[in-house]
Parts: C-alpha cells; structure tokens; sequence
C-alpha cells in the first residue's frame, strides 16, 4: 500500500508509540550522468540522474572506503546532518516530432514549494528501529521493467496525476494518460528489514526485503527505518495535446528509455553523520505533514532557501536543457 502524506496522518495513529515520522524537503544538488551504486566510477554512467544530498556526491562511492558524511561540506536537504544521497533517473517530454526536453523537478505543494526541485524524503518507523550504518546503499525498482506485472513486484513505486498539489488518489504503475494540472508525482519506497549484516549486496537488492504480513522475514530480521521520496515534476509546460505524439498516446519517457513508467526506480545512500539519525529515530520525531515543521529538537536544521545553495557542478559536459534528438546515453 501507498502511504502518502493525508493517509500518513491517519498511520500515525494505527502505529501508536514509538512512532517516528520525518519528512522533510531535499533540493536538487545537480542532474548528471553519473551513478555510483550500479556503474561505479563510470563516467559516464549509461543514463541521467536527478540527485539530492550531500555534496560528496561523485561518481566513485566505494562502500568500503570511507563514511561519505565525513566528505561533505553541505547538504541540500533541511537536515544539515543528513549528507545521505538520494536520486532517480530524470523525466523527459518527447515532442510529435520526435525531440526530447528535459521535465523540471519543483518543490513539493505541500509545505515545500521554496525548494529549488528535488524530492520530498520520509523515514518512517513503528517501534524500536535500527539506523543504517555507514557505507549502506541500496535500490529499489529495475530500470529494465517493461511490464505492470513487473511493476507490481515493488507496489508502491507508483504515479500519481496531480489535478492539485494535494492530490492523493488514483495511484498507478504507469504514467499517466491523461492531462495532468499541477504535474506528476512519482513515489519510490524502500524495504524495512535488513540482513544485519551487509550494508550492500551485488544486485544492491538482496541485503534488504520487505516485511511479510508487518514481519521481517528470518532471513531479514532486523527493522530499518523506511525511506520514501516523493518527487514532483513539472509536466505543466507540455499540457498542451498540440505538441504531443499524433495517436494521442502520453508522451514521457524516462530517460532510460522507458515510455511504460513500468522501469521506475531509485537509489540511496546512507550519509548521516554521526548517531543523527539513530538518535531522531529513537525520539519518535514528527513532521508536520502538511507543512514544513519538523519537531526534532535533536537534529540541526537549515532553512529551504539554506537548502537549495547546497550544489555541485555537473561532471558529465552535455546538453541536458535544450531539444535533443536522442536522449543523453541512450542510442538513437
């Protein structure tokens, strides 16, 4: 089940004590070609990422080399101790004629519309949870699935049609058809159990699982906090049907590619410094979920517009903000 931030009021309550939610705004650090986890050190990488965090972000991550939250000076997320990574791959619009330009990412409508695009992130707990440790990455969804079949293994990796910025209902696999007003939200959400013992594995999936009927499995029996990003994109500047394919048919592609939306997916690497995360976790912190206010008085916070300073300059040299005839990577 999908649990955005309306039905995440009314779990709140389901979870009871010793429940912590966090969400909070990330501002876009860069978009580039890069992709640390499934291409390490590649440059570049073989499809374009929207990425938020820590400013250490790079192309080479290694898991056994060091804690990336020692290594950044900023963070563009509003916890100034969360220099974690978080991204997914990037929307485009594909034109009737055939060119692609790049959707922008705006902040989300729900108390964060300051942010210079991005993501909305989530930790959400019940009970006593465990924080990841350094080096700990994972992903979710597969960029090669074509299928709702396929989709249906990770449901709540899922679309929504945004008629207003509070549009919560009709959740979907695939993009939308129809004309979307206020955009398009894609939601990613991670598993809650871990192996206790790997902080990655080779197809950066295997470490992790979700619980079966609220249990974490023998195989995964240790609970991690759940990690959920909401991200908005702008699709408003090409709600005009003019420009869209001639059969009528919805016209975004991800930009590996994939015009079925089946192929979504999303990436994360833990960077909090120190026990910050552990420590918010065991506070059982509260985000208002409507707003921008967090009560967490044990974490450090910056201000949106702080947030959105907290850049990288793009490695990968490309056109990424003009009509392109191929997308960047991807072969004609």
């Amino acid at each position: 089940m999908y649990w955005g931030p309306l039905l995440l009021v009314a779990s709140a309550v389901m979870r009871g004590a010793g429940a912590a939610q966090l969400r909070f705004s990330c501002a876009q650090l860069v978009v580039d070609r890069l992709d640390p986890i499934v291409n390490p050190g590649e440059l570049p990488s073989p499809h374009l990422h929207q990425i938020v965090g820590g400013n250490a972000f790079n192309a080479s991550m290694d898991h056994n080399a060091h804690d990336i939250s020692t290594e950044s000076t900023c963070s563009s997320c509003v916890f100034t101790e969360d220099r974690s990574n978080y991204w997914t791959a990037v929307l485009f619009f594909r034109a009737r004629n055939g060119t692609y330009k790049r959707v922008e990412t705006v902040g989300n409508g729900l108390g964060y519309q300051k942010s210079n695009g991005g993501q909305t992130v989530y930790y959400l707990s019940s009970g006593k949870v465990t924080a990841f440790k350094p080096g700990f990455r994972m992903t979710v969804g597969n960029p090669a699935y074509r299928t709702k079949a396929d989709a249906q293994k990770n449901p709540a990796l899922q679309f929504t049609c945004l008629q207003s910025s509070t549009t919560r209902t009709g959740y979907r696999f695939d993009f939308p058809t129809e004309l979307c007003k206020a955009g398009i939200m894609v939601t990613v959400r991670f598993p809650t159990c871990w192996d206790g013992q790997n902080v990655d594995s080779p197809d950066h999936q295997s470490h992790v699982a979700y619980p079966v009927n609220r249990n974490c499995p023998s195989t995964h029996p240790v609970k991690i906090p759940e990690v959920f990003y909401e991200t908005y994109w702008d699709t408003r500047p090409f709600n005009d049907k003019a420009l869209w394919p001639a059969d009528g048919s919805q016209p975004f592609v991800w930009s590996f590619a994939d015009s079925t939306g089946y192929g979504n997916h999303g990436d994360y690497v833990f960077g909090w410094q120190g026990d910050a995360l552990q420590r918010a976790l065991d506070a059982n912190c509260q985000s208002d979920l409507l707003s921008d206010k967090v009560n967490c008085p044990t974490l450090k916070q910056q201000t949106i517009p702080e947030s959105n300073k907290c850049t990288v300059k793009r490695r990968v040299k490309e056109d990424l903000d003009g009509w392109l005839k191929v997308l960047p990577g991807v072969m004609a």
